[in-house]
Parts: structure tokens; sequence; C-alpha cells
């Protein structure tokens, strides 16, 4: 079976793994199509610190294959979207509709793979650079079967993240002023989830000039290259500012560019030592600052949503996919996506 593993040192296509069968409440899913999110350039650069060899990808849709025991929301045949929650479902913080910080999904890395006799760490509970892998239960929610793989599988992260960012951590309101700082995979998704809930103005900040049509594209009012004008354009400052890029420096500036009341939400990822300051007085005035996992997603909730709302067009799905990769062509997805060619690339298998 292919897939892509990181032994440590480098990340390659391998076509000798294999994959346990699903046991208890789980399923086991034939991967069609796989973001590569910036997330999965974390682990091979090392600021997202996991243990090796693993097999990389977390954002991923496919076709059910086979079903463990217990398992009856999903059957063989059905289109799933995937997601990283491997949550327990039964604790306090499930029960409150709080999953993502459910203790049995954090820091838990399962090893289902194999390769030459040797287990195999499973990257975000996930691995959706692999043709087959298994899931909990919970984290494979049915997807209609005319959305396209390679779009549903944006879903997973990106969507989840961004949009989830929006709507359920920041709450982002009719009329409120919104700034994101960062127009990748995951900027993309706050400027839409911003659109969704009805700000009236969506300013995106990103170096690169060319970023501007897409950023517009997917609901951006305005589009400036620094953060330097963004006091021309909201001179009381931001209701709601999202860092999506995860530099010390921009998470600074996303805090001094906030209004009263506002709220800065961070989903950039620095280094796992990264240390940030502000002045404290800069809170007084009613002001947050809100660390953000995953979209504070209710992924059988949220994937499902988001799916009806690509169907009636109000979520842009197809314009995320910049390009397709077939999995061979990974070390090539990954040049583009470090060189911010692509928003967003996609292996398929």
């Amino acid at each position: 079976m292919r897939g892509v593993l990181f032994d440590g040192k480098r990340a390659e296509v391998v076509d000798d793994l294999e994959v346990r069968e699903p046991g208890p409440g789980e399923v086991l899913v034939a991967v069609s199509a796989a973001g590569l999110c910036h997330s999965d350039l974390s682990v091979i650069d090392g600021t997202i610190p996991f243990p090796a060899p693993v097999v990389l990808g977390h954002e991923g849709a496919g076709v059910v294959e086979e079903v463990g025991a217990g398992v009856t929301h999903v059957a063989a045949g059905d289109h799933v979207a995937l997601s990283t929650l491997a949550n327990c479902g039964t604790c306090a913080e499930c029960d409150r509709g709080r999953p993502t910080m459910c203790r049995q999904a954090i820091g838990r890395p399962g090893r289902p793979f194999s390769r030459g006799g040797r287990p195999v760490y499973q990257f975000a509970s996930n691995s959706a650079f692999a043709e087959r892998t298994v899931v909990k239960a919970v984290q494979a929610v049915r997807i209609p079967k005319d959305i396209p793989l390679p779009s549903a599988a944006l879903i997973g992260c990106g969507v989840l993240t961004g949009v989830g960012a929006v709507l359920n951590r920041a709450r982002v309101d009719r009329g409120d002023s919104v700034v994101v700082i960062g127009t990748g995979g995951i900027g993309l998704n706050v400027l839409q989830g911003a659109r969704i809930a009805g700000a009236l103005r969506i300013v995106a900040v990103d170096a690169n000039p060319a970023k501007e049509e897409v950023a517009r594209r997917f609901g951006a009012t305005d589009f400036l290259t620094s953060t330097g004008g963004v006091r021309d354009l909201l001179p009381t400052g931001a209701d709601h500012v999202f860092e999506c890029v995860g530099r010390v420096e921009l998470i600074r500036q996303a805090v001094d560019l906030l209004d009263r009341h506002g709220q800065a939400v961070l989903l950039g990822v620095p280094p796992a030592t990264a240390e940030a300051s502000f002045r404290v007085s800069s809170l007084f005035l009613d002001k947050s600052i809100l660390g953000c996992r995953y979209g504070a997603s209710r992924p059988q909730r949220d994937v499902a949503l988001y799916a009806e709302l690509y169907r009636t067009g109000r979520l842009l799905l197809d314009e995320l996919v910049t390009r397709t990769y077939p999995v061979e062509d990974f070390a090539k997805a990954t040049a583009d996506a470090e060189a911010g060619r692509v928003a967003r690339g996609v292996l398929t298998f």
C-alpha cells in the first residue's frame, strides 16, 4: 500500500505500508484525496514535534471499505470526509458539545500501520496520505456523493478550522469588522466564514499582492499587503482579527489592531516554544486573545452543515483546490506549498 512516510529526517512515498483491519467502533476508509496542509509540513520541519516513523496527512476524504463492530452511522460504499478528532464521546467535554477539548483526542498517537513488521504512527489520528486508513467511527462523516472528493477532502481541516473559528469560536455577528492576516488555506476559509456570518468589512492582509483576487473571491472587501494600512480602513480598530500565519510579531499586530471589546483569534502555528508579547493595558477595554483548536468544531454536525452550504453555493470548496497531484508527486506538491505557489494542493490516489 502506498503512503507518505516521515522517518524523522525526510518524507517520501513508500509502497510497502500495511494497515490493520478496523476494530470495534472503527472504520476502514479507502482515501481518494487528501489536502496538503502546512501542519504536515510543520511535522517535517520540526515545528510540530511528532514521533516517527509516521504516515502523514490529516485532511482527507474517501469511501468506506469496512466498518467494525458497533458502527451504524456509515456503511461500506459511503462517501466520507475525515476529521482529526478521535474524541471519546462520553467525557464531560464531549457531553458539553466541546469535542475539541476531549482529553482522549489530544496527544495519544496510535499505530495502526506497519512497515516491514514494525509499527508506524498515525498523524493526527488520521494519516490521510495513505491509500487506506483506519479511524474511529466518530471521525468519519458521511457526505453526499455528488460532492467531488478532492473538494470534500478540504472540509476536514481547512474548512473546519477556518470557518469554524469564525462561527464557533469568535462568533462573528452581522455587521462586524474582521481582519484576516494571512490568506493561505486557513485564511481563505476565515474570509468565507466571515462572509457567511454577515461581517460588513472584511480586510485581508497578505504580503503577496497576487493573492488579492482569490481573497476577494472568498469574501474580502479590502486587501492590504501589510497591517500598516488597516487603521486607515478601520480607524477605531477591528472587532475580530484572525492571525493565520503563526509568527509572533503578527500576533502582536493582531492584538494592536483590536477595537474596544475586540478579540484576536490565533490560528497560525508558531514553534512550540515561541513566546509573544503585548501591552497588558491594551486589553483592559474588554479585549481578548483567543486560542482556537480545530475551529472549536463538532465535526458530525459541522461537516454536514458545510457540505450543504457548498451544495447551495454559499461555501466555496472547488476554488480552494489550487492543484491536484498524484501521490507520487508529493515532493513537487510540497515544494509548491512551501513556495506559496498553491493555496491548497491535493494529493490523489
